[in-house]
């Protein structure tokens, strides 16, 4: 069955399809003689002529090359590179039918591979909206390919290539990406700019500083991060704020409590923890990369009560003896079951995990609940506008028995 499946379609061939329910990585689904298509660009009901991009025994890509019957959500995507560049998936779409398609993504993910319906239990999940409402300007750390031409660009969709840009409506203006893409750069090189809270501009080649400076200034909820450019921090610019909110109205620090922070960067989230903790509090922090460790050792220099291990969170989470809460903030992959065998043992009354891929929270969320935690709160948030990734913010309970 496989090899009659690669032989109705090939690579090339184009083919009328009706466009189906939106999928995990930007794609809609469509079926052509059975077989299952993911497709670049197109919007749910549609009818439109598609191209192969790649097929394999299972499933099949494509892009959409003309649209026959558009949907009523279609719109004239406002930057010309979309659909080109590899940088956005969703320009196509109104923003608000994006939301509505994020929503319905975390809810297919968490029903298909967590086995937990939302919708049954009562979650009304609607994306937030986050300014900017228009979902563009958000983007404060960009990292640009450079083409041969020695021009900034992206790679494009599933593509090597890097397609040349002058200009990035998802990036923040303060930016300048017209005057970045004006320069000459070596072909070998990556550009990555930042731009932070307080005005500041860091470009960067290829991990060295070329202009600005060499540590920025984030300010979120009366805390100061002084941090270096290449240290991971979230990229839309609203991100910080609402986040911290999120998660800190579920946390429900109380002072004295023990707090472990998964993941932990320079210490966003655990700013606003310790000013909860007081001085019979406690707070452990666990983060792998050396250059979030050294911002974060400089942040809480002199903060007694904060330990700060770095390390795989695998390998250093046993050491923690105690923990009233825990806050977890995985990068795309998620936690895993290992770590979160690790964290229930330590019978924390609450687990707050932020994570920005839907299929790793649903998974990890599954685990949890197989190991006695239930989920009691859920939120999406539009933080990637004119993309397919949403961030979420889920927090966990001790199941009553």
């Amino acid at each position: 069955m496989e090899s009659n499946a690669q032989e109705r379609l090939k690579e090339g061939q184009e083919v009328q399809v009706q466009i189906g329910p939106v999928a995990h990585g930007g794609h809609f689904v469509a079926r052509y003689n059975g077989q299952v298509i993911f497709v670049r660009h197109g919007i749910t009901n549609e009818i439109a002529k598609v191209k192969i991009t790649s097929v394999n025994s299972k499933i099949a890509h494509a892009e959409v090359i003309e649209v026959i019957e558009p949907a009523t959500s279609r719109v004239a995507a406002p930057c010309k590179f979309a659909g080109n560049c590899g940088g956005c998936d969703f320009q196509h779409i109104d923003i608000q039918t994006q939301r509505t398609f994020k929503s319905e993504i975390v809810k297919e993910q968490f029903l298909r591979i967590g086995k937990i319906d939302l919708s049954e239990r009562g979650f009304d999940l609607v994306t937030k909206v986050v300014e900017p409402v228009d979902g563009l300007h958000w983007r404060t750390r960009m990292d640009f390919a450079v083409s041969q031409n020695g021009k900034i660009g992206f790679y494009g969709a599933r593509s090597n290539e890097v397609v040349e840009i002058d200009d990035c409506l998802i990036a923040d203006s303060r930016m300048n990406v017209g005057e970045l893409s004006g320069r000459s750069w070596k072909s070998d090189a990556r550009v990555e700019v930042a731009v932070s809270s307080t005005d500041e501009v860091s470009i960067m080649r290829s991990g060295r500083s070329i202009s600005g400076p060499t540590q920025i200034v984030e300010q979120v909820g009366g805390s100061s991060f002084k941090i270096s450019p290449s240290a991971f921090w979230q990229s839309h610019r609203a991100a910080p704020v609402e986040l911290v909110k999120a998660a800190m109205s579920l946390l429900d620090v109380k002072s004295g409590d023990h707090v472990c922070d998964l993941y932990s960067g320079v210490g966003l989230f655990a700013a606003a923890i310790l000013k909860e903790i007081g001085s019979k509090g406690f707070l452990t922090l666990i983060e792998s990369d050396k250059t979030a460790i050294a911002d974060a050792r400089r942040i809480f220099l002199n903060k007694e009560n904060v330990k700060i291990i770095q390390g795989l969170v695998a390998q250093q989470l046993p050491i923690v003896k105690k923990a009233d809460l825990i806050l977890l903030d995985p990068p795309r992959t998620g936690a895993g079951e290992v770590v979160i065998k690790q964290l229930v043992k330590l019978r924390p009354r609450k687990i707050v995990y932020v994570a920005c891929d839907p299929a790793a929270l649903a998974r990890d969320a599954k685990t949890l609940e197989d190991l006695g935690y239930k989920l009691d709160h859920i939120q999406a948030f539009d933080l990637f506008p004119m993309t397919q990734h949403i961030e979420c913010v889920a927090g966990f309970s001790p199941a009553k028995r």
